[in-house]
């Protein structure tokens, strides 16, 4: 994906490149998606029709694709998608085709190389996220000359094929693709101390951390104002996607917003989300009233929905497969949440790195099990206990304040970067010079 700020990645990326020289940065991208110019001005396109050799490119346009969009949107392919959501054997084949897709052989043409040198880059750096992208960061750097830092927010490269996909050649390719990129890297990035933690004992380089940054207008929301046990409605609020399988947890908090508002003072669930999620799962919370699906949000109008809680919801997974690849990451909200100073309610395995941040910010409450009697006793207590939001809220606001602020973790950011260069250069020099 390009520049934007579209997808929580994206925001995550402009973040970190906030304030840099446009001229010292350019960007390759893949998705048809038209880049924004806010960050960076130099882009390449490298569209999938180019990356695939021309028996794979022809092969896949007689099966309906434009060359363009993601294989995903091929009409027969949706539909194998579609069924996979319903029965495990289809589910089973997408992944099969998933793989043939990813591992199939990258080619970069004489343009793209001509582009990439020309830049003269001192360093390249990518989040990656599949083999294809893997292979295509390590072919710019190879091709370059130069260091290559990665960048993982979650744990794909021990989950993108856990199922044996391709009689077990997409799990040793991929295996293939991170280790040959891992021997350009001097340094990498992880999105959470226990995944910097992890991955330095995997890989054997040193990783720093870096999440989402926060701009200044997330912490120029107020602080809420609880007006006691008579306030008219408690008002929850969930900013994010709902695939994941984090819907069913949701579904946890829905009911027990039912069963508090039956009981005691109304409480609303408000789920901001993306357009494609609210029409894919808006039926399964048919026959709960006190979810509200507000608009899909722009990022720059993520601020004032926060601001508009009493209470954030955030929630993750508790599928065995979905659990273990969430489990070092940190949603690209929570940072956003902790900065607009109010109190998080956390609903997802105790284990996973963002509830086990939500509460070392101190930051609000988190039911780690699945657990509906729990969820409602916590919840009520904390729709309650009105006197806590403030706490909560100031402690997540001084996290973020020291661990998230734009322009403090841009400038950290940048540095790392210009160290692994500055490596880079070294190497150069005591293997004779850069050809």
């Amino acid at each position: 994906m390009p520049f934007d700020r579209s997808t929580g990645t994206t925001i995550t990326l402009s973040n970190l490149f906030h304030g840099w020289p446009k001229d010292r940065l350019a960007q390759v991208y893949t998705a048809s998606t038209e880049p924004s110019t806010e960050v960076c001005e130099k882009f390449l396109h490298f569209p999938p029709r180019e990356h695939y050799l021309p028996p794979q490119y022809y092969a896949l346009r007689m099966l309906g694709w434009n060359g363009s969009t993601p294989l995903q949107g091929i009409p027969a392919i949706a539909a194998v998608r579609e069924a996979a959501d319903r029965r495990r054997a289809v589910a089973a084949v997408y992944a099969h085709l998933v793989a043939l897709a990813d591992l199939s052989p990258l080619h970069v043409p004489p343009r793209v190389v001509r582009w990439l040198r020309d830049y003269q880059p001192d360093v390249v750096y990518s989040m990656l996220g599949s083999v294809r992208l893997t292979r295509l960061a390590f072919r710019a750097a190879e091709v370059c000359g130069v260091p290559l830092v990665p960048h993982f927010t979650d744990d794909w490269p021990a989950m993108l094929y856990p199922h044996g996909e391709l009689g077990g050649i997409a799990e040793r390719a991929l295996r293939s693709a991170v280790r040959k990129l891992i021997r350009l890297a001097p340094a990498g990035m992880a999105i959470s101390e226990p995944m910097a933690e992890e991955y330095q004992r995997r890989y054997g380089i040193p990783f720093e951390i870096f999440a989402n940054s926060v701009d200044a207008d997330f912490f120029a929301t107020p602080q809420p104002q609880p007006v006691g046990r008579d306030r008219p409605v408690t008002n929850l609020v969930y900013v994010g996607a709902l695939h994941l399988d984090r819907w069913r947890s949701l579904l946890n908090i829905a009911a027990s917003a039912e069963a508090i508002s039956a009981a005691a003072n109304p409480v609303r669930l408000t789920m901001h989300c993306p357009a494609e999620d609210v029409e894919r799962y808006r039926r399964a919370f048919a026959g709960h009233p006190q979810v509200h699906f507000g608009r899909s949000l722009a990022s720059h109008e993520v601020s004032d929905a926060l601001a508009a809680a009493d209470i954030l919801v955030h929630v993750e997974s508790f599928a065995e497969d979905t659990r273990r690849y969430t489990r070092y990451s940190v949603s690209t909200k929570i940072p956003q949440y902790l900065a607009a100073g109010r109190p998080i309610f956390g609903h997802g395995p105790a284990e996973l790195a963002s509830m086990a941040y939500i509460r070392s910010a101190r930051a609000g409450v988190v039911v780690g099990v699945q657990d509906p009697d729990l969820v409602t006793e916590q919840l009520w207590k904390l729709c309650l206990d009105t006197s806590s939001w403030h706490e909560f809220g100031r402690n997540g606001r001084t996290h973020a304040e020291r661990h998230h602020r734009r322009e403090r973790v841009a400038a950290r950011f940048a540095d790392v970067l210009r160290k692994a260069a500055e490596q880079g250069e070294r190497r150069q020099v005591g293997a004779g010079g850069r050809s």
